[in-house]
């Protein structure tokens, strides 16, 4: 993957904003800590020393934070590691890119378990329940932006009836940064993203301009098969909304999976495909869907595709996560480019 320069700039004026911060700038954790997490209490007896970073997004919200030295693994990286984080991680012993097992999870003797996603901690996960690692002694936390109910129709990820936002975002950095007594690097690292997130929605297309709607597609396991898209209040329509546009995938499921039939039915202005390093699925390359979205008689056809409206985004992006504000810069920058954008 390969970050735009003003995406490197910003990342590294975070990091810097967390060396600047002084000591002083917030209280100090008191423990034992309880914090509600999805529903339960989760105490902590002290701040950990061997945490695991289960899922990409919690464990870059620990690298940001600067807590490499105490974590002992990480797992479950659909793309690689934020590039200014790379010597930090390189410190943290990886178990796996895709799902690890409980016991490989165990065998690093944790104190504490942040994971990013329902399926890799929830009642259907294929990892662990919360009650496995209760029944070990190990505090667990589960994303705040992924706790959402399961409805009918929908896969393990869930549906949301409003708009995912950063506040969601906000509310992990701030409960992590109080969990290991990090609270000043947690303010700064929000700080940051506030920022970012005012940029882009000052620069986005005056009320008068044309509303763009995207379609966000992260992968499909063959050509033939329905696609895997960012649903209606997701992150993906978060970016949308940030950048001045609609989602054009009305479905309350965080990951419907659609045929083209009713993608093509969509008519989304601009395509945003997803960039994965893992090599799960046939169309995990950008490469791979751009092709097919090119070659196929019925979505070549498409308006977006005809005009050439096509941007790749991280696809850890599409997730709700720290990357989802890169990967609206990502866009914004590729639209300008299009000149679809200011």
């Amino acid at each position: 993957m390969a970050f735009p320069k003003t995406l490197l700039a910003a990342s590294s004026l975070a990091l810097a904003l967390l060396a600047a911060v002084r000591p002083a700038f917030a209280g100090a954790t008191h423990y034992p800590l309880t914090i509600r997490n999805c529903g339960l209490d989760v105490t902590f007896q002290k701040a950990p020393e061997r945490a695991v970073g289960l899922g990409q997004n919690s464990a870059e919200i620990l690298l940001l934070l600067g807590l490499e030295d105490r974590m002992v693994a990480t797992a479950f990286w659909p793309s690689k590691v934020l590039p200014e984080l790379a010597e930090a991680n390189a410190k943290v012993k990886l178990l796996t890119v895709e799902f690890p097992t409980f016991e490989s999870i165990l065998a690093e003797s944790p104190d504490f378990v942040a994971a990013a996603l329902p399926t890799l901690l929830g009642p259907d996960s294929k990892v662990a329940k919360r009650e496995d690692f209760e029944r070990v002694g190990v505090p667990a936390y589960l994303s705040p932006s992924t706790c959402l109910a399961k409805r009918e129709g929908t896969d393990a990820y869930g549906a949301r009836d409003q708009l995912w936002n950063m506040a969601d975002l906000y509310e992990e950095i701030d409960e992590l940064a109080r969990i290991f007594d990090v609270q000043d690097r947690g303010r700064a690292l929000i700080s940051d993203f506030k920022s970012r997130e005012d940029a882009l929605r000052a620069s986005s297309p005056p009320d008068g301009g044309k509303k763009l709607s995207y379609l966000f597609w992260f992968s499909s396991p063959s050509p033939a098969a329905d696609a895997y898209l960012g649903g209606k209040n997701g992150a993906s329509g978060f970016i949308a909304d940030i950048l001045g546009g609609t989602n054009a995938i009305q479905a309350e499921a965080e990951w419907p999976a659609l045929g083209w039939e009713s993608i093509i039915a969509a008519a989304p202005d601009v395509i945003v495909v997803a960039d994965l390093d893992r090599n799960r699925w046939a169309l995990d390359k950008p490469a791979a869907k751009i092709e097919f979205l090119s070659t196929d008689p019925a979505t070549s056809q498409m308006a977006a595709v005809r005009n050439k409206a096509i941007v790749v985004m991280d696809g850890q992006a599409m997730n709700p996560t720290v990357r989802t504000i890169y990967g609206a810069e990502q866009v914004a920058e590729q639209l300008k480019a299009l000149g679809l954008r200011k």
